[in-house]
């Protein structure tokens, strides 16, 4: 039977965070790495929007949203650690929900801005860095309470988040954010020398049509 195929591109955090998804789901996937100044017609034809992560699965569905692909790798694994990665309770469950909407509506952007300051004159780059820092303030509060976001173990939240706040973190590498965010860069630290995550940033040749293929292989939690 054929396997899902995962469009992707190494550096992009939504597309880490898919493959962080994958991986925990087990979920073995062929991954085709593209360039985004060449873009395949093969993942355009499937999802005009041009934009990456992009799996298809077998049947023809395609699923074209970060934190979609992650919900349908953790709801079809058999794997019990990887289904509690979406929350046992409700109140787990709203709160994952609540801070992956926080970072991508409210941080996101003003990461952007941070990043690319000289594109947006309207503020500094302090200003930005300032405005992206409100997350990292509740990030920073959450981890006071436990070593994860929402708990005592890992959850969703951590891993569809840590692509952010590890490119954030790269912006300015001569900025130390362990004074402000002691907690924050520990958690971050953990979680990116992880073995995980080290498999989700796997190198991988670009890809073009009749080259063979590529596989993403699933490993276990052990967190």
């Amino acid at each position: 039977m054929p396997l899902p195929i995962l469009y992707s591109f190494r550096r992009c955090p939504y597309a880490m965070r898919a493959r962080l998804g994958l991986l925990l789901g087990q979920c073995q996937v062929e991954v085709r790495e593209i360039t985004l100044k060449a873009k395949p017609t093969e993942m355009l034809a499937i999802s005009p929007k041009g934009t990456v992560p992009v799996l298809q699965l077998p049947t023809g569905e395609v699923i074209a949203e970060s934190l979609e692909i992650m919900r349908w790798a953790l709801t079809n694994t058999h794997s019990q650690a990887a289904q509690q990665l979406l929350g046992e309770t409700a109140s787990a469950q709203n709160l994952i929900a609540e801070l992956i909407a926080q970072n991508d509506v409210e941080f996101k952007p003003w990461q952007d801005k941070y990043k690319y300051a000289d594109r947006y004159p309207e503020y500094t780059q302090a200003d930005y860095f300032a405005k992206a820092s409100t997350f990292l303030e509740r990030l920073e509060a959450q981890l006071q309470q436990h070593p994860y976001l929402i708990g005592p173990t890992l959850s969703l939240a951590d891993f569809a988040i840590v692509p952010f706040i590890r490119q954030f973190t790269a912006v300015d590498s001569k900025r130390d954010l362990t004074v402000a965010f002691p907690r924050l860069m520990n958690w971050l630290t953990t979680l990116t020398s992880s073995e995980i995550f080290l498999q989700a940033m796997e190198k991988y040749v670009i890809w073009q049509a009749g080259n063979p293929p590529t596989y993403l292989l699933g490993t276990s939690i052990s967190e």
